[in-house]
């Protein structure tokens, strides 16, 4: 298989008789370093944003200091579920921001905001130092993070695929989901080692604020990469836009009246693979924690577990997509995980040891990265070039924002009332049946021109 596609040029209109985009005169970014940059400064987004959750217990204690540790949990997987709130907010301003200035300045400002979220938490003082306005400060954090992240997905997703070719697009996209993956990796190492070397004082005290500082410091290094990145939104960068290829002045207005169909079977299907990865990719450290009575620098290795497993599967999943189909790969991987999962939970709650949890863990980690990966590169491709990171922002977000977001609360939630450990479980498999139900409507959009 060909991955070595040229990016559809930039202010030029001519196609092959395939489809397929035509090289310009200009020298391009080679497709390796573009990868890496979109995925580099993608990951450092979602680094920032998802850090939280691996935190989450000292954060419930330090800023919400109610009755009972379940109930701390329930209040600090809320907040970080609170940032998927503006989700939808930013891909509409930042999505259509996009679609208007380019991939890369809305990638730029998003990076800038994702900091500016980080240096909120890195800095701000506990309920015991301030009283109420801790929370406050910690909520408004997560909303400017989940604003910046409702734009990101769009536009880095966008410029991935644009970056492909008919062929290839799935491979491409899929880098999407290896940042997501690399930023977990990252994160819970950086977990386990701040867990390892301090205490239980000092990780209170000032070791949990170690990662969102250096996320904060990392922010501007991203957007100096993403700098050297070719814009594939036409006319952009060379002033050369036609009218044929001005942006809509109402992207939002146009989705919902012409692609009104697309958005619903989108964001359903988006909803079991977002529960899935939030749930696998980093609930179940928190659950191991706090369900199964583990020891965080234990616990964490459940995170780092998923998120290797899916860096190395997501390319296969891709490629995989590029070859048979993104639906076929989407259904045979979501129904092995829906049938897979209450076993899964079963065996840890049984068999409550870090072996066991890590074999579980990587299991369910395989099914996530080839059910999210083929759904994730679909919701960009539904869409044309001049209101894709639009469409794809509000539909990942709309579905990412209450099922993916508020995964981790509901679950807990559901543990609380059920006084079930499997609870979890049900919550996924009732996601992915759902999630199932729109697939025979959607194209196949695998090897065909979307331009």
């Amino acid at each position: 298989m060909d991955y070595s596609a040229t990016p559809q040029p930039a202010g030029t209109d001519a196609l092959n008789l395939a489809g397929a985009s035509v090289l310009p005169p200009a020298k391009r970014t080679s497709h390796a370093k573009a990868i890496a940059a979109i995925t580099l400064g993608n990951g450092l987004e979602f680094f920032d944003f998802t850090i939280y959750s691996f935190f989450a217990t000292i954060i419930g204690k330090l800023y919400f200091p109610v009755e009972g540790q379940l109930a701390q949990l329930m209040l600090a997987v809320g907040t970080f579920g609170v940032g998927f709130i503006m989700r939808p907010v930013g891909g509409i301003v930042l999505g259509g921001y996009a679609d208007r200035a380019g991939r890369k300045a809305a990638m730029s400002l998003t990076l800038w905001l994702m900091t500016l979220g980080s240096a909120i938490i890195a800095f701000a003082p506990t309920y015991a130092a301030i009283g109420v306005a801790a929370p406050l400060l910690v909520i408004l954090a997560r909303l400017i993070q989940g604003f910046a992240l409702g734009g990101e997905v769009g536009a880095s997703t966008s410029l991935l695929l644009e970056y492909g070719s008919d062929k290839t697009r799935g491979f491409y996209g899929s880098w999407q989901f290896v940042s997501q993956g690399l930023n977990t990796v990252c994160g819970s190492l950086l977990g386990v080692a701040l867990a390892a070397a301090l205490s239980t004082a000092a990780l209170e005290s000032w070791g949990w604020r170690v990662p969102f500082v250096i996320g904060m410091a990392m922010g501007p290094i991203g957007i100096y990469i993403r700098r050297h990145l070719d814009e594939t939104l036409p006319g952009v960068e060379d002033g050369t836009i036609s009218a044929a290829q001005a942006p809509d002045a109402q992207p939002v207005r146009k989705l919902f009246r012409e692609h009104s169909r697309v958005i619903t079977t989108g964001v359903l299907t988006t909803i079991g693979g977002t529960a899935a990865n939030y749930i696998v990719l980093f609930y179940l450290s928190t659950y191991a924690i706090r369900i199964l009575h583990f020891p965080m620098s234990s616990a964490l290795w459940a995170a780092w577990t998923a998120a290797i497993v899916t860096v190395i599967c997501s390319p296969f999943a891709g490629a995989l997509s590029d070859c048979v189909g993104r639906k076929r790969v989407l259904w045979i991987s979501r129904v092995l995980l829906i049938v897979a999962v209450y076993p899964a939970f079963m065996i840890i709650n049984a068999s409550p040891s870090v072996p066991v949890l890590l074999s579980v863990v990587a299991v369910l980690a395989v099914f996530v990265a080839f059910t999210a990966v083929p759904n994730i590169v679909m919701l960009p491709e539904m869409f044309p070039r001049e209101i894709r990171a639009t469409g794809m922002s509000i539909v990942y977000c709309l579905g990412v924002s209450i099922f993916g977001g508020f995964a981790q609360f509901f679950a807990t939630w559901l543990i609380q009332i059920s006084g079930s450990n499997l609870a979890p479980a049900w919550y996924l498999i009732g996601c992915g049946v759902v999630s199932l139900l729109p697939l025979p409507f959607m194209r196949e959009t695998a090897g065909k021109a979307i331009d």
